[in-house]
């Protein structure tokens, strides 16, 4: 049975973004607007030491449904004091956590799996509400994180050691230890899944965790933080602090946190991986991405194009892995006008519909910031197939809805080529060769993913080994792996060297203890009685 935190018409709610969470050039790390506290709004609570606990903050963020711009809530800008009592809660129960057996956090993992299971909708329509995802889409977003907890109930085999004979009576052997306490900084843009990539395998290995979601749609942590108790995780085990600057700084400085893990924007990552390297942690950090798509004249036509139309516009564009980018190979490029028809069928409106095909973007800026790339795509001579701007829902008039937007005939110098625009935006290119497609991926500093489409067995090799990208589709759109493998983005798209999920994400919050040990076969002192004649040797 679900506490009233799950229950509660006032659990927390989402804020809304003042700028996407994966651009690539913003300042590092922006001081959120604060709101003022009011009584008429509910505040999201921190979660120490296993209690809803009433932030003392003194700045407070606003929170609203991007669909409506109703004010939903207040996210605390956690106090130095609170931070502090966290970490001290995660000290503490780090100590008495990795004493349990794997056995032990297994069961705690498959309770967990299953009461995420059954509260799927629930979650889900809290991040329709807060982040403005379809349904469907949020409920997507639940599963691929569940996925990640049913990888930590394998922790049995994934957590055995190594063992080899050396020598006469000497052995060594290999075992994974727990870090102690961890971090993780999460996005917006997937306010389940993220999370869930982050605080079971940490918790699984025998780990604490301080957990920061968005300060844009933290709802979704909560609840699941909600679950992991009713699991068995105990208390200190899991912790949840808000904020943006000083919260993050907060966690790159304290020594007692040994690893921090985050995805978010490009200047953010790279403040949190140099200022937590600096102070002797462990970071994974996702960046930013663009992807491409690579379309030969033979690849499935219909098929081909109604993936494309999914996974470049659906979540509004605001995945990671999202196909922004469209690079068409010869007459590939012909097959844009019946793109763009599909486009059109697209429907943009409220997540709870269910005949909507696309939500809003997240907050007003980032639907201004969409909007003017896409115009300096036409003013640097780009051609506008399809413009999704200025869409008015019925009933939603205040929303943050971008629709599904089209520019073609653009080239890698232009603005809305160079930058992420993390909207339903997608920009096309031309080129005469597969040759071309590849050097123009591999010349982009990211490596996220790539996708092609063809029925060629030998272009599909031939792309597989030759693009510099961590995740490759063929006819697949969005090739993002399933545990047990991980999350593998390259170069420009990553810092750090240990992926996310999958056994580099275990490996991630362990570290390897080395053990050599002599016991001598002729020192045992308990063997079997001999009851022959004694003789001098």
């Amino acid at each position: 049975m679900l506490s009233a935190v799950l229950k509660s018409p006032s659990l927390v709610r989402a804020s809304p973004l003042a700028r996407r969470a994966f651009s690539t050039n913003l300042p590092a790390l922006q001081q959120a607007a604060a709101a003022s506290k009011s009584s008429a709004v509910p505040n999201v609570k921190n979660y120490i030491n296993g209690e809803f606990v009433e932030s003392q903050a003194t700045k407070w963020i606003e929170l609203k449904n991007p669909a409506t711009q109703e004010l939903l809530g207040l996210v605390p800008e956690t106090t130095r004091e609170e931070l502090e009592e966290a970490t001290k809660s995660a000290v503490s129960a780090a100590k008495e956590w990795k004493k349990t057996t794997v056995l032990q956090r297994q069961r705690v993992m498959m309770d967990l799996q299953y009461l995420i299971r059954q509260n799927q909708d629930k979650i889900a329509a809290n991040i329709v509400e807060e982040q403005g995802k379809t349904f469907v889409d949020a409920k997507g977003d639940v599963f691929r994180g569940l996925q990640v907890v049913e990888q930590a109930c394998a922790l049995t085999s994934q957590m055995m050691g190594e063992k080899l004979t050396v020598a006469k009576d000497m052995e060594t052997y290999m075992f994974r230890e727990p870090l102690g306490v961890t971090a993780g900084i999460c996005p917006f843009n997937f306010p389940a899944m993220i999370p869930l990539w982050m605080f079971p395998l940490s918790i699984a290995a025998g780990n604490s965790i301080i957990m920061k979601p968005s300060e844009r749609d933290p709802g979704a942590m909560m609840m699941l933080a909600e679950l992991a108790a009713e699991a068995g995780v105990p208390k200190g085990v899991l912790n949840i602090v808000h904020g943006s600057v000083d919260c993050v700084n907060y966690i790159c400085d304290a020594p007692e946190i040994k690893a921090i893990s985050f995805v978010g924007s490009d200047r953010a990552g790279q403040h949190i991986y140099t200022r937590g390297n600096a102070n002797g942690k462990r970071v994974q950090a996702n960046l930013g991405a663009k992807n491409h798509a690579v379309i030969l004249p033979d690849a499935n036509k219909q098929a081909t194009l109604n993936a494309v139309a999914g996974a470049a516009f659906g979540a509004a564009g605001q995945r990671c892995m999202a196909l922004s980018t469209l690079v068409l190979v010869g007459e590939a490029k012909e097959w844009l006008p019946e793109l763009a028809e599909r486009a059109k069928q697209l429907k943009v409106g409220y997540g709870m519909d269910p005949e909507v095909d696309l939500g809003p973007v997240i907050t007003v800026q980032a639907k201004e910031r969409a909007e003017r790339l896409v115009q300096s795509g036409v003013d640097e001579g780009a051609n506008l197939l399809l413009d999704g701007r200025g869409i008015v829902v019925k009933g939603y008039e205040k929303g943050n809805f971008v629709g599904p937007t089209i520019i073609t005939d653009v080239k890698p110098h232009m603005e809305c080529y160079r930058e992420e625009i993390f909207a339903p935006v997608l920009v096309c290119l031309n080129v005469d060769t597969l040759d071309e497609a590849i050097e123009m991926i591999n010349a982009n500093p990211y490596g996220n993913g790539t996708a092609v489409f063809t029925n060629s067995g030998p272009i599909a090799r031939k792309f597989e080994h030759e693009i510099d990208v961590g995740q490759v589709g063929i006819n697949v759109p969005i090739p993002v792996p399933v545990p047990p493998f991980s999350f593998t983005g390259s170069r420009g798209s990553i810092l750090g060297d240990m992926n996310f999920y999958g056994k580099s994400g275990l490996h991630f919050y362990t570290k390897p203890k080395t053990v050599t040990s002599l016991w001598k076969e002729t020192d045992a002192s308990h063997t079997r009685s001999s009851v022959a004649m004694p003789t001098m040797q």
